[in-house]
């Protein structure tokens, strides 16, 4: 009886399977990467610099307004924070409202204000502005896009969460003109 799927199932099933164990792997990563603080210097944040409370998904509350600036990379101009941390839209927020999450948060952290946010050298102050997420904490908006961190950007400058499709969306680095960055 071993052998009484068909190879069609078969093969259905092991696809499953492969897709299950790339889940868990994703969320043990996730897991292990924000119970680590990644601090490194002043950002004007709790000690993580991403916005999650490590082991957690609920933002923590940054200790000032947040800085939205750019830096240039391989992708070209893109959005920062002020240390440097690269910052992303998600493909399937819409009318500038959030719907990372739980589990999605946890992955991508929201980038959280005290404040109203500034703009810093390269970004556009009137495209700032933030809405209340459902946690009650405030997130930054750009140009109608909530602004998150990836949390396998361990330093400055890297940005290994553009374009991961991840969360039931695509993740994109933002241009200074507020426009998701595709390459």
């Amino acid at each position: 009886m071993r052998n009484a799927l068909s190879p069609n199932l078969r093969t259905h099933v092991r696809g499953w399977r492969a897709a299950a164990v790339l889940v868990f792997a994703s969320l043990l990563l996730v897991a292990c990467g924000s119970s680590s603080n990644g601090s490194s210097g002043s950002t004007g944040q709790t000690s993580n610099p991403y916005g999650a409370q490590a082991g957690g998904s609920t933002p923590s509350t940054p200790s000032g307004p947040a800085v939205v600036m750019t830096k240039t990379g391989s992708a070209g101009t893109y959005l920062t924070d002020r240390s440097g941390k690269s910052l992303y839209l998600f493909a399937a927020d819409s009318g500038g409202k959030s719907v990372c999450t739980g589990a999605c948060a946890a992955a991508w952290p929201p980038l959280t204000t005290t404040g109203k946010p500034t703009a810093g050298s390269g970004a556009t102050a009137s495209m700032l502005t933030t809405i209340t997420r459902s946690d009650g904490t405030t997130q930054v908006v750009y140009n109608g896009h909530p602004l998150y961190y990836y949390v396998a950007d361990a330093a400055a400058g890297q940005t290994t969460g553009q374009g991961l499709n991840q969360f039931g969306g695509l993740w994109w680095l933002v241009s200074p003109a507020g426009a998701a960055i595709q390459k």
